[in-house]
């Protein structure tokens, strides 16, 4: 169906003689060598017309489907399934000069019901043929062998050299140092290292982007770059957009089954899942959610051992300051979020001075004691503090309430004392229930 609307529209176009492009811009993945009966032009860095002598540079590959629909009658399927389009245009190109189009190509008549000098025979292309499922095949193999070995370079790569979107800061090394960074400090997370390829250039992207003033995610354009990063922050849109088809080409994912995306691969993945329910789950281990310290590097899978080392590397006791100013869970949250955030800033919470960096700040606090004298509760206990510093930050979800904490002394049982009614008759009269409804009467007779 849309195949026939497709060649009706462009015969409209035609009758019209309104020429407009119909087939939206794909963004291909660069070109591997061509697999075993290819002829490729490597010199040429356009692609040609299988039909004539016209030819169109690579990036505009719609405008070269668009003349060979409406000037050769040529339509191609599932076009941005193919791997490698300007191989496969060269291949066709020297197959449709040895043979007839007719026998490779399904032939679809359009306006049958009209007369014979406006009815056109358009040519489909597509994989239901043989040869040219084996081609895409082979180029989609192919495609995913150069991948496979460029993801591989640059996991051991030691020489990537580039600068955080979002601070100041370079990274020198591997990319996964400055990726790490991004997830970690700026909770900024396009996923994991080994999942990605083509680091540079995906950076590139993403920095072309930011220099536009562009959201990453909502993809909105701001006025200047201080609107940008507020409207980032707060949105929590410090993300990429899975639905942006751009991004594809930068995850091994979409390169690993022939003609599926990551979304159609990961739906096969969940339909699994669900098919599997009831299997036995008893022996399921968790992996345990890490916390990392306040004021260093450190982390811990368990809340008591994260607790022991701020006591022990920092003189820092948590719980002990808990139990001394009698915090609640919320308070926690917003005091945990108050160091967070003056750490961050490399600034001491107690003197307020400020450090160049975080090394520096650690021992200045440690040296003068500073980090056991937090400020005034009323510096801290503020709303702003309820939102996060690092929105991945694992160490809030491990706070407990203190009112969770019942000594063994104390009953859990709590007496409940029930309302005397045994002169139900004069609760009744002198209830203030009973004076508000009959105040409310009132009111309405008055009406």
């Amino acid at each position: 169906e849309y195949l026939l609307s497709s060649l009706g529209v462009v015969k409209s176009q035609q009758v019209q003689g309104k020429l407009k492009c119909i087939l939206e811009p794909l963004s291909l993945p660069e070109s591997p060598a061509s697999p075993d009966g290819v002829a490729a032009v490597e010199s040429s860095p356009s692609v040609p017309c299988i039909f004539c002598e016209e030819c169109y540079v690579l990036a505009e590959q719609s405008q070269l489907l668009k003349h060979m629909i409406i000037e050769h009658k040529l339509v191609i399927a599932d076009v941005k399934l193919v791997a490698d389009f300007k191989r496969y245009i060269l291949y066709w190109k020297k197959r449709f000069a040895e043979q007839p189009v007719t026998d490779f190509c399904s032939v679809i008549r359009t306006n049958s019901k009209a007369p014979l000098e406006e009815q056109d025979n358009y040519f489909l292309l597509c994989d239901v043929l043989p040869e040219d499922r084996l081609l895409r095949e082979q180029l989609q193999q192919k495609r995913l062998r150069e991948i496979l070995e460029q993801q591989q370079r640059e996991r051991y790569d030691t020489s990537f050299h580039s600068m955080c979107m979002f601070c100041d800061q370079e990274f020198t090394g591997n990319r996964s140092v400055l990726l790490n960074h991004m997830a970690r400090e700026h909770a900024f997370n396009i996923g994991l290292p080994d999942n990605i390829v083509n680091c540079y250039e995906f950076l590139a992207v993403l920095q072309e982007k930011l220099d536009n003033l562009q959201c990453l995610y909502c993809e909105k354009v701001f006025r200047d770059k201080n609107t940008l990063k507020d409207h980032m922050r707060k949105k929590q849109h410090r993300r990429i957009n899975a639905k942006n088809k751009e991004y594809d080409r930068f995850y091994i994912i979409n390169y690993l089954e022939f003609g599926k995306s990551w979304e159609e691969v990961q739906s096969e993945d969940d339909r699994e899942l669900l098919d599997n329910l009831e299997e036995d789950w008893s022996d399921w281990e968790e992996h345990p959610v890490c916390a990392v310290c306040l004021f260093c590097e450190q982390q811990a899978d368990t809340t008591e051992k994260l607790h022991l080392h701020m006591q022990k590397s920092h003189g820092f006791d948590f719980l002990k300051i808990k139990s001394e100013l009698g915090l609640n869970f919320y308070q926690q949250v917003k005091l945990v979020n108050f160091i967070r955030r003056e750490i961050h800033q490399c600034r001491c919470y107690s003197c307020q001075e400020k450090f160049q960096s975080k090394g520096g700040l650690i021992s200045h606090m440690q040296e003068t004691k500073h980090i056991t004298f937090l400020p005034a509760r009323s510096t801290w206990d503020q709303p702003q503090y309820y939102f996060p510093t690092y929105e991945n930050d694992t160490l809030l979800c491990t706070l407990s309430d203190s009112e969770d904490l019942i000594p063994e002394d104390q009953s859990e049982d709590v007496p409940v004392v029930s309302e005397d009614i045994s002169s139900l008759k004069a609760l009744k009269q002198s209830s203030i229930l009973n004076q508000l409804l009959c105040e409310e009467i009132g009111s309405h007779d008055k009406s």
